[in-house]
């Protein structure tokens, strides 16, 4: 395992036991590349879960700085962080919990200018980001790139989930051709959010990307939607 420290051998010991990793799995994880879009509410878990498990080096693409009221979901964060840049903050408490990951920061607006340039250099990417413009531009670069793409919404109690242009599988626009009118589509800042709701929804991008590195995922063409007032999963095929 000429790869790995003895140190990350037993940090990953109890992954590394699943038949599903073992060290050839293992391996996959530290050599992918995974760039998150937003390190808001999905992008947190996303980002700590990836960073646990030991990807070898994960993007953060985010321009906002921390807010009060992004604590009660964005749990990465503490209250000394508002007003600090998510990026940059994300970034550095990554490295303080797994010190053997490479983590980049891009504290900027991703947008036409800059998204074929970031994307280009990560095998997925997640997206974690929070308004329809963002969304269509990350799907429509990832399918001109060929790479995979993670997607999930959140809302109120309620959440989606999908992996788009994956081995040749379908992508958002196949499911919602045209991205609505920001006007028509109620957000978190007008309807509101249970802070754990992105948490959950944030760990099922988390495992579908771990999956996807390690080549056991099965759900290829679905879209996902939870509402955790009655907890369960219904599983659309598109």
């Amino acid at each position: 395992m000429g790869i790995f420290l003895k140190e990350e051998l037993t940090r990953y010991n109890r992954q590394m036991m699943l038949p599903e990793i073992r060290a050839k799995g293992q391996e996959k994880l530290k050599l992918a590349r995974i760039l998150v879009i937003g390190a808001g509410g999905l992008g947190c878990p996303v980002l700590q879960y990836l960073n646990a498990a030991g990807v070898g080096t994960i993007g953060i693409v985010d321009f906002d700085k921390i807010e009060l009221h992004n604590l009660h979901r964005q749990i990465l964060y503490h209250t000394n962080d508002v007003g600090k840049s998510k990026a940059h903050t994300a970034a550095e408490k990554l490295r303080s919990q797994n010190p053997h990951n490479t983590i980049h920061a891009f504290n900027e607006m991703l947008n036409e200018n800059n998204a074929e340039t970031l994307i280009a250099d990560y095998d997925i990417v997640v997206d974690g980001s929070d308004n329809f413009a963002t969304r269509y531009l990350v799907n429509d670069i990832c399918v001109k790139l060929g790479k995979t793409l993670v997607y999930g919404t959140i809302l109120t109690f309620e959440g989606q989930l999908a992996v788009f242009n994956y081995k040749g599988g379908k992508n958002l626009r196949d499911i919602y051709p045209e991205a609505p009118d920001p006007e028509d589509v109620p957000s978190c800042d007008e309807n509101g959010v249970l802070g754990i709701v992105p948490g959950i929804i944030g760990t099922y991008m988390a495992l579908f990307t771990l999956q996807i590195i390690l080549g056991t995922f099965e759900n290829t063409n679905q879209l996902h939607l939870i509402n955790l007032r009655h907890p369960g999963l219904i599983s659309l095929d598109f």
